[in-house]
């Protein structure tokens, strides 16, 4: 019989992990293109700034998005996870430490904190992709910078299309509302002055 240590399956329902994960890597996906997407349609409406130094500000931007999500959602998931905890062994009156409930608080906060800080990370590299391949001097045929911004509009679309799946809504209602939530934040930043 296998050991509950070695059942992640076990860990993760009991923990409750897959649903918030999965709402983590939303949002902070989301975060993380719309973020792109600011950047490069900035750098757009500014038109002198170098390539390297989009891509490196678009890289720096990414890193931190992942560093924020990994401490914000470790500290804050760690912190609700022994209360949660805490609270069961009350009602138990027995300590849980060394059972799958406790091993499961202990392994849901890096679980999550995983998804929430490489979910943006990830989405931004994927836009940035362009930029990154011009930078290493393999020019892509259409302007890095016009490709990337349109690559954060698809990676945009396709999130929306994810949360339509995953929330039971028609999925093109859903990835609409999210481009729509793209263009208007593109709209916005066209307004700067050039």
């Amino acid at each position: 019989m296998k050991h509950p240590r070695h059942d992640m399956g076990l860990l993760v329902a009991l923990s409750h992990s897959r649903a918030i994960a999965r709402r983590y890597f939303v949002t902070n996906g989301f975060d993380g293109a719309l973020a792109m997407l600011g950047l490069t349609m900035g750098f757009h409406v500014g038109n002198t700034v170098p390539l390297q130094t989009v891509f490196n500000a678009c890289v720096g931007t990414a890193i931190a998005l992942m560093m924020s999500g990994l401490s914000s959602a470790y500290v804050s998931e760690a912190a609700e996870r022994k209360r949660e905890l805490r609270e069961l062994e009350q009602a138990m009156v027995t300590a849980l430490d060394d059972t799958a409930h406790g091993r499961a608080a202990r392994y849901a906060p890096w679980l999550i904190a995983l998804v929430n800080g490489l979910a943006p990370f990830m989405m931004s590299m994927i836009i940035i992709t362009p930029l990154w391949f011009d930078v290493l001097g393999h020019p892509w045929p259409i302007p890095a910078l016009e490709t990337a911004i349109v690559l954060a509009f698809v990676v945009i679309f396709l999130l929306g299309v994810f949360l339509g799946r995953i929330s039971g809504v028609f999925w093109l209602w859903s990835a609409l509302r999210t481009l729509l939530i793209a263009a208007v934040t593109a709209l916005l930043v066209l307004q700067l002055p050039n």
